[in-house]
C-alpha cells in the first residue's frame, strides 16, 4: 500500500486542508491567544525569580516553562480542523472528495504540525525576549541552548498538534476531544504529581515535554531525545486510534 505522503495526490489534500484551517477564525484565535499567553507567562516567571532572588538560570526556561498552558491553543486548533467538519456535516464532503481516508488524517495532521511548530516556535522566541527583561539579571544566555529549546518548544508543540488530531478523529465531537486532551495533557498528570506519582508522569507527554524543553533542571530520568521519543509515541498512538477510528465508522 503506497504511504499517504508519497502519493502524487497527497500535496493537493495538503493544499486543501491548509485553506480549510484558516477558513474556521478559530485557528487565528488560538494563535493570539499562544502568543498572548507566552508573553504573559514568561513575564510572570522571570520577574518571580528577580523577586525571589532565584538561582540564575537559562533565559530559554520561561519560555518552555509556558508551554503547559500554551500547549492547549495548538491542541484546540489541532482539534478544531477535524471536529468542526464533523460538527458542521462537511466531513461527508471532504471523504467523498478524497475517498482514502488515511490521505485526509495524514494531511490534517501535516498541516496542524507546521502550523504549530512555527506557532510554537515564534511563541519562544517572544518569551525569551520578554523574559530577559523581566529576569533583569537573573537568567543567562547561551546561543546554543536558547536556540535548542526554542527548537524544542516549536517540535513539542508540532507533536501536541499530531496528537489532537488523532484524538479528535476518535472522539469526534469538540466536548468529547478537549476532555481527553485536557485529562492526558494537565489533569491526570498534575493528580499523580500530587499522589507522588512522578515517575508514572514522567511516561506521559506532560512529564516528557518538559525534560524535552527544559534546560539545566537536576534529576531528569532521562536526557532530551528520550523525552521526544515519548511524546512522539503518544502522538503515533493517538494517530493510530484517530485512524482506526475513521475507517471503522460512518462519516
Amino acid at each position: 500500500m503506497r504511504l499517504p505522503l508519497l502519493s502524487p495526490a497527497f500535496p493537493g489534500t495538503v493544499g486543501s486542508e491548509w485553506g480549510k484551517l484558516w477558513s474556521v477564525r478559530s485557528a487565528r484565535l488560538c494563535l493570539l491567544a499562544a502568543l498572548v499567553v507566552t508573553g504573559v507567562f514568561s513575564y510572570y516567571y522571570g520577574a518571580i525569580a528577580r523577586i525571589n532572588g532565584h538561582p540564575v538560570q537559562p533565559v530559554g526556561n520561561a519560555a518552555a516553562s509556558s508551554v503547559v498552558l500554551v500547549q492547549f491553543a495548538f491542541a484546540v486548533l489541532a482539534m478544531v480542523a477535524v471536529t468542526s467538519e464533523y460538527t458542521t456535516g462537511s466531513i461527508r464532503a471532504t471523504l467523498l472528495w478524497t475517498p482514502r481516508r488515511h490521505r485526509v488524517q495524514a494531511a490534517k495532521a501535516l498541516v496542524a504540525a507546521g502550523v504549530a511548530f512555527s506557532g510554537g516556535t515564534v511563541c519562544a522566541v517572544l518569551g525569551t525576549a520578554v523574559a530577559w527583561g523581566a529576569f533583569d539579571g537573573r537568567a543567562s544566555f547561551d546561543a546554543g541552548t536558547t536556540a535548542r529549546q526554542v527548537l524544542a518548544v516549536g517540535a513539542y508543540q508540532a507533536l501536541v498538534a499530531v496528537l489532537a488530531v488523532g484524538v479528535a478523529f476518535a472522539a469526534r465531537h469538540p466536548a468529547g476531544a478537549l476532555a481527553v486532551l485536557v485529562s492526558l495533557l494537565w489533569a491526570v498528570p498534575s493528580t499523580l504529581l500530587g499522589l507522588g506519582a512522578a515517575a508514572v508522569v514522567d511516561g506521559l507527554p506532560y512529564g516528557a515535554g518538559g525534560h524535552f524543553v527544559g534546560a539545566g533542571a537536576d534529576g531528569a530520568p532521562y536526557g532530551p531525545v528520550t523525552a521526544v521519543l515519548i511524546v512522539a509515541a503518544w502522538a503515533a498512538a493517538a494517530h493510530l486510534a484517530g485512524r482506526y477510528a475513521l475507517h471503522r465508522a460512518d462519516a
